[in-house]
C-alpha cells in the first residue's frame, strides 16, 4: 500500500469533513494521511546502516566434517527495526545441519538453498547467530547474496535491497585408504632403492665441457664447439630424484558425447587426492596435471611440483574444483605439460581407462620417466605395459534405478 493510492480519498474526506465542520473526519484524514506518511519514510531509511556478514570458524573442509558461522546483523542507526527478515542463497552441498527426526517441511526448506533469519533491532543493535553448517559433496560453492526485506512498525511499506556479500566454501575430495590403492607398501612409487640418486635436469643448463664418448649426442652444445674447434657438451643442474607428478584424466568414457558418469569421476578425483596426500607425507615434491578445467575457468590446469608448507592444500583445492569439462585430449596434453618437470620425476596416471593413444604415450615417456604407474578403473584389464606399473582398480558401476 502507498500513500499515493489513498490520497485522493484522503483529500475528498478532509474535504468532505471540512465543509460539513465534522472534526471527527479532518482528523481521521489528518491521521491515516501520517501514518502512510511516517510508514513510506521507514520504509525509505529501515535498510539504511544494516550491516550482514559471516564469520567463519574455517570455510575448507573434508565430506562429512561439520564447521560453524556466526551470521553477524547489525542496526548501526537510530532508526529501530520491528523486523527485518534475512535471505542468504546458500548450496545444498553445504547446507546447515539437521537433526534426524527433522519434518519434511523444514527439510524441504533446507533444499531450497535459502538460510532464512528474522530479527526486531532496537537502534544500534547487533545481532549474532551461530549455526552449524556440513560438508556433503566435493566441490567450490559460493554463499550468496543476500537479500535484505524490512518495512515500518505497521506493515504498511516494505522494502528490500540485495548485498552481494559473496563468499566460497571448498570441500576437498574424500581421502581413500591408501592401502585400497594396492600399491606395494614397502615401495609404492619405485623409488625408495634411488631415494638419494640425482639426474640431470634437461631444463636447466649450468655450463659445457668436452665430449666423452658415453655422451648422448643431443647434448652437443653446437655454439661452444664452433667457438673451441672441439665438440663440447652441456652440462645440466642436477636434482633430486623425489618429484612426484599426478595426471589425472576426468574423461569417464572413450566417447565425450556419452556424458560424464559422476560417480566414477569423483572415484578418480579421490584416488589423486590420495596419491598426492601419500606423495607428500613420504616428502615428494608433489605437483598436479589434469585434462579437466577448474570451476569458472575454460583451461586445464598445471600445478609445478612443490614442498611448501601450503602445497598439500593447493592441490587439494584444485582437485576440489576440477570438472569433467576437457579441452585437449589427455594424452596430448600430458605430453605438452611434462617437459616442464624435472627429468626422472615419478609419473602416477590416474584414469578411467586406458587407450591405445594413451598406452603409445606412456611408453614414449618412459625413456625418460623411469618410475610410471598407472592406475586404471577400467571394468577390463589394461594392457601390459614394458617397463611401466600398471595397477587395476576395476570401478562397479551401479545402476541408476538403485
Amino acid at each position: 500500500m502507498s500513500l499515493k493510492k489513498f490520497a485522493p480519498w484522503l483529500v475528498v474526506i478532509f474535504l468532505f469533513g471540512a465543509f460539513l465542520q465534522q472534526t471527527w473526519l479532518v482528523t481521521f484524514s489528518v491521521a491515516v494521511a501520517a501514518v502512510f506518511l511516517l510508514a513510506q519514510v521507514w520504509k525509505e531509511n529501515a535498510l539504511k546502516g544494516v550491516n550482514y556478514s559471516r564469520r567463519w570458524h574455517y570455510r575448507r573442509g573434508f565430506p562429512g566434517e561439520t564447521t560453524t558461522v556466526r551470521i553477524v546483523v547489525e542496526n548501526d542507526k537510530f532508526l529501530p527495526l520491528s523486523w527485518l527478515r534475512a535471505s542468504d542463497r546458500w548450496p545444498d552441498a553445504v547446507g546447515p545441519t539437521l537433526p534426524q527426526d527433522a519434518p519434511d517441511r523444514a527439510k524441504r526448506i533446507a533444499n531450497r538453498g535459502q538460510l532464512l533469519n528474522l530479527y526486531s533491532f532496537k537502534w544500534f543493535e547487533k545481532i549474532t547467530r551461530a549455526v552449524e553448517i556440513q560438508f556433503r559433496k566435493r566441490g567450490v560453492y559460493p554463499v550468496g547474496p543476500v537479500q535484505l526485506e524490512s518495512g515500518d512498525i505497521f506493515g504498511i511499506a516494505e522494502g528490500s535491497k540485495t548485498l552481494e556479500n559473496r563468499e566460497f566454501l571448498t570441500v576437498f575430495p574424500e581421502v581413500l585408504p591408501f592401502e585400497s590403492l594396492k600399491l606395494p607398501t614397502e615401495d609404492p612409487f619405485g623409488y625408495q632403492a634411488s631415494r638419494k640418486r640425482l639426474f640431470e635436469d634437461p631444463n636447466l643448463p649450468v655450463g659445457v665441457r668436452p665430449y666423452q664418448p658415453e655422451d648422448d649426442f643431443r647434448r652437443v652444445h653446437w655454439g661452444a664447439t664452433a667457438r673451441t674447434g672441439a665438440l663440447q657438451v652441456k652440462i645440466y643442474q642436477p636434482v633430486t630424484s623425489r618429484v612426484m607428478m599426478v595426471c589425472l584424466n576426468v574423461l569417464t568414457s572413450k566417447h565425450p558425447w556419452l556424458g560424464t558418469n559422476q560417480d566414477l569421476l569423483e572415484r578418480l578425483v579421490s584416488l589423486a587426492a590420495t596419491i598426492t596426500c601419500q606423495g607428500i607425507d613420504e616428502n615428494y615434491a608433489v605437483g598436479l596435471i589434469s585434462n579437466g578445467c577448474l570451476t569458472h575457468a575454460d583451461h586445464p590446469f598445471h600445478i609445478p611440483p612443490g614442498r611448501s608448507p601450503g602445497q598439500l592444500a593447493i592441490l587439494l583445492e584444485a582437485l576440489a574444483s576440477v570438472t569433467p569439462y576437457s579441452t585437449a585430449p589427455f594424452e596430448d596434453y600430458i605430453l605438452n605439460a611434462l617437459p616442464t618437470t624435472a627429468y626422472g620425476a615419478t609419473l602416477v596416471v590416474v584414469t578411467g581407462f586406458v587407450t591405445p593413444a594413451l598406452s603409445e604415450t606412456l611408453l614414449r615417456l618412459k625413456r625418460y620417466r623411469a618410475n610410471t604407474t598407472l592406475i586404471s578403473l577400467e571394468e577390463t584389464p589394461p594392457p601390459n605395459l614394458p617397463g611401466i606399473r600398471v595397477v587395476h582398480l576395476p570401478f562397479e558401476m551401479v545402476p541408476a534405478n538403485e
